[in-house]
């Protein structure tokens, strides 16, 4: 831990869990395509895991479908199988060099269990922020302990903390009530 306390750092330590957050949401199928879907795909390529991005082109050529443009022609089962295997409920049809995905409609079980998954990625994003919380407000008791700052400093302090959590807690919140109204809405 360091020995002075920089509020930028906490708030930059809370806008790092918002960015994960809005990368998991990304991930999360809507009923409509979306290349932020494939993103996290790792394929087998090469005698090593890759993201599926370093191997081909993710295209939304429809509202309902994804095209993924396979640069070397050795890697399209591989892709297929990694695509299968993610369980995205999303069927490979090969044509060419092109994979094409259809994306399905979603049925209202399958709509509540996302906006299940969504408030857990949220409540996993809340813990993160309050944790950076927990590790400024040690650190300016720590440091009032040891006479560095004034036991005003470190009220004042405790208060523009106890602030960013609570902007940042409900930026989280404001995500999550957009997801939900996207997966929902039909």
């Amino acid at each position: 831990m360091t020995t002075t306390f920089d509020m930028n750092d906490i708030k930059r330590r809370m806008q790092g869990a918002v960015a994960a957050l809005k990368q998991e949401l990304a991930g999360l199928r809507t009923g409509r395509a979306s290349s932020a879907l494939l993103d996290h795909l790792q394929v087998e390529a090469y005698g090593s895991h890759m993201p599926l991005n370093q191997l081909a082109t993710i295209a939304v050529p429809e509202p309902r479908l994804l095209s993924v443009q396979v640069w070397d022609r050795s890697m399209i089962h591989p892709i297929e199988k990694a695509i299968s295997a993610a369980n995205l409920g999303l069927t490979p049809s090969t044509e060419g060099q092109v994979i094409k995905l259809r994306v399905p409609e979603m049925n209202e079980e399958r709509r509540r269990e996302i906006v299940k998954l969504a408030h857990k990625y949220c409540e996993t994003a809340r813990v993160a922020i309050r944790h950076v919380r927990r590790d400024g407000l040690d650190l300016l008791k720590k440091l009032e302990k040891e006479h560095k700052i004034g036991e005003d400093e470190q009220e004042r302090n405790s208060g523009e903390v106890q602030k960013a959590t609570d902007a940042t807690i409900a930026e989280v919140d404001k995500l999550l009530a957009g997801k939900e109204k996207e997966i929902m809405t039909v």
